[in-house]
């Protein structure tokens, strides 16, 4: 039992493993990556991710660079032999050459564009898959509770314009524009210095101003990356079901909508405000494009009326200073592209790159068979330096093969004392021990290996219900029985295998059932055809309506149904069922953790899942949390927290008579069963039998339960 301390007294030193250099730590301002290396990274990717399409887009890409100084001599050449009057075989061979570049110049083009779909489809698919393998290997939950975290890893995703062949293509592009440049100003240092250097100088001033307007862009999007991230949660509230009741109800949605307009108002008032510098900027250097071509067009005539330059010489002129003018402004519009995309790809890199989240044991300790159970010495715990202390010097043992019980009042540090064993979090002072070995000094996944859970906000997957409960333990996904059973046990078997395809049944109606997950036109006992409509939440102990594409039955015959488009919705009680299975189909596990695992069932629900779970958890070791104190009397040990910190411990009938905290919460929920039952009775109907219990179902006794 911890001592009583004020709740801001810091927790005193204690040895503990040091932190390795490079562990995260939340709030902390994650790390950009160089310039060069951006390059190289996207450039690898690409190369990986299609190396024949990769090589192949880099040399059409720079191949189409020289056509258009090819054709500008070419032209000069044929215009210089018609107006000398050339031999006819010298023009028929320019003009085939000339027509050459020609198709050259259309058709590159088109396998170029094609080339770059398919890079782009690989590469996206590579850097999807290599992002979300970074995310998962991240230990604990902290990054993805850390504001600027997720602001990266939403603007690192490829379905919000982060392409790492954007950077490819870029380069690319400046590469192939870099030749057409080199040939054209060429051409005019032969023709006419004075004009190249002007053009070129012209250039460098479109170049600075792009570059500079490519990194306010991104600076944009960096800042309206969190008011975009905010107008998608209220747009996902808006339109989810999960919302969808309250809102109604309560009428909030104008008031939702009012807010995510005006995150979108923001966030387009900082698009337009950097769209008016933009076209600013752009129509300053047209004008000066404008200027200085029209100026080296008068320089040309009259240089041609002076004899100086030949009609072809005139040609070329014109030619290569918008070839020249053309290349400027392609390498400096690909030059801000593949700014922008390289500030999107860094935030990509920073989240597949990132350090450790948790500390990583250089050689991790083997974790060995629990034999004598799990300590927590002198825990403390919160979340950031800024937050208050969630546990407060915790010293607790859960012995191997007991039924420890959490109970406390919210906000206690119930849960998060969970998030610890679990290795979500690691204590900020003290240690937890398995079997003697700190379990920051093991392998996380092989801890999490070991421990069955089902989580006061446990997930339900829009996945068939062999899939849902699967999840629990992938190599349990083919292995029907074993699904079954851990079904039966959780009392969920009935109502799946009266699905339309049982365990092959969508669990949801956000997608539609796909053409081989539909169900197959079934044996009916009546007549007529139709498709069904989406399915209502099926009862627990109701019998399940007829959903026979059918309809009901009205007569003897048989008849087949062209099956459904969507999914079943479970209720929130068989969700939790379907959540309680996934834990029970991991029934090798050593440490069982229940967060109030029958929160969302009705009063004999929850007693046959008690039954099912006091029987399953027969000496395994087990942590139960439970508001419901009747749910946990029959524990080993229950200990009380309070404020994070171990007011209570010991057995139900110790603590009851000890008149403490446990006490004074177990009266206060018996007293409204007690208060009714000094009213006259109220005949009880009959419980059916559960088909998926080996135990009939029977009321809860008067001491047990009583929701806070």
């Amino acid at each position: 039992m911890s001592t009583e301390e004020p709740a801001d007294t810091a927790p005193p030193a204690s040895p503990e493993p040091p932190a390795p250099p490079e562990s995260w730590e939340p709030g902390e301002r994650l790390r950009t990556t160089s310039l060069p290396r951006r390059i190289t990274a996207a450039a690898s990717l690409a190369a990986r991710a299609a190396p024949a399409a990769f090589a192949a887009h880099a040399l059409l890409t720079l191949v189409t660079g020289t056509a258009p100084v090819a054709t500008a001599w070419l032209m000069k050449l044929v215009v210089d032999n018609l107006v000398q009057r050339g031999p006819l075989s010298t023009l028929l061979g320019l003009a085939s050459g000339l027509a050459a570049v020609g198709v050259a110049t259309a058709m590159l083009p088109q396998f170029v564009q094609y080339l770059r779909g398919e890079l782009d489809r690989r590469v996206g698919l590579l850097t999807q898959d290599r992002l979300f393998t970074a995310t998962g290997s991240f230990i604990g939950l902290g990054r993805f509770e850390d504001p600027r975290f997720l602001d990266r890893l939403r603007l690192a995703q490829p379905s919000v314009g982060m392409n790492p062949n954007d950077v490819v293509g870029g380069v690319l592009s400046v590469v192939r524009a870099v030749l057409t440049l080199t040939g054209f100003l060429g051409s005019l240092f032969l023709l006419g210095p004075v004009m190249a250097v002007l053009l070129l100088l012209s250039g460098l001033l479109v170049l600075a101003a792009e570059i500079s307007l490519s990194r306010r862009r991104a600076r944009m999007i960096w800042e309206v990356g969190p008011v975009e991230r905010r107008e998608f949660f209220y747009n996902d509230l808006l339109s989810s079901v999960e919302a969808a009741k309250e809102i109604r109800l309560f009428g909030s949605g104008g008031f939702l909508r009012a807010r995510m307009l005006t995150e979108r108002r923001t966030a387009n008032a900082a698009k337009r405000a950097m769209d008016r510098r933009d076209i600013t900027v752009q129509a300053g250097l047209a004008t000066l494009a404008a200027a200085v071509s029209g100026a080296g067009l008068v320089w040309a005539v009259v240089a041609a009326q002076r004899g100086a330059l030949s009609v072809g010489d005139v040609t070329v002129f014109v030619a290569a200073v918008g070839g020249t003018q053309g290349a400027l402004a392609t390498i400096a519009g690909e030059l801000a592209r593949s700014h922008q995309a390289l500030e999107l790809f860094d935030h990509y890199l920073v989240v597949t790159t990132a350090r450790p989240d948790l500390p990583v044991a250089a050689e991790p300790r083997p974790l060995p068979v629990l034999r004598r159970g799990i300590t927590l010495q002198d825990v403390w715990f919160r979340y950031s330096p800024g937050h208050p202390w969630v546990l407060q010097g915790v010293t607790l043992h859960i012995p191997h093969g007991k039924a420890l019980a959490l109970v406390g009042l919210n906000g206690a540090g119930k849960s998060t004392l969970v998030k610890l064993l679990c290795r979500f979090y690691d204590p900020t002072r003290g240690a937890i021990l398995w079997d003697g070995v700190d379990i920051r000094e093991a392998d996380a996944a092989e801890l999490r290996r070991r421990i069955g859970a089902v989580f006061q906000d446990y997930m339900h997957y829009d996945m068939t219900a062999a899939e849902n409960i699967a999840l629990g333990d992938l190599t349990a996904l083919d292995d029907t029985p074993r699904l079954r059973a851990a079904a039966v046990r959780a009392g969920i078997h009935a109502a799946i295998s009266e699905l339309p395809r049982g365990y092959d049944t969508l669990l949801s109606r956000t997608f539609f059932m796909t053409s081989d997950s539909a169900p197959e036109p079934v044996p009916g006992t009546g007549t007529g055809t139709g498709t069904a409509p989406p399915s209502e939440p099926i009862p627990d102990t109701a019998p399940q309506p007829d959903t026979s594409p059918a309809g009901p039955s009205t007569g003897t015959g048989t008849g087949t149904g062209t099956g459904i488009s969507t999914g079943v919705e479970f209720s929130g009680g068989q969700r939790q069922r379907l959540a309680l299975a996934r834990a029970f189909l991991r029934d090798r596990c050593e440490l069982m953790i229940l967060d109030e695992p029958s929160a969302g069932l009705d009063a004999a629900a929850e007693h046959e899942i008690h039954v099912s779970l006091r029987r399953h958890r027969q000496g395994r070791t087990s942590l139960l949390i439970s508001h419901r104190l009747g749910a946990v009397r029959d524990a080993d040990l229950i200990v009380v927290l309070s404020e994070g910190r171990i007011v209570e411990q010991g057995d139900h009938a110790a603590l009851l008579a000890s008149g403490g905290e446990y006490a004074r919460l177990f009266a206060l929920q018996a007293s409204g069963y007690r208060d009714e039952l000094q009213s006259p009775p109220v005949p009880l109907h009959p419980l059916r039998t559960n088909p998926d219990s080996d135990t009939d179902t029977a009321p809860l006794p008067t001491t047990t339960t009583g929701d806070r």
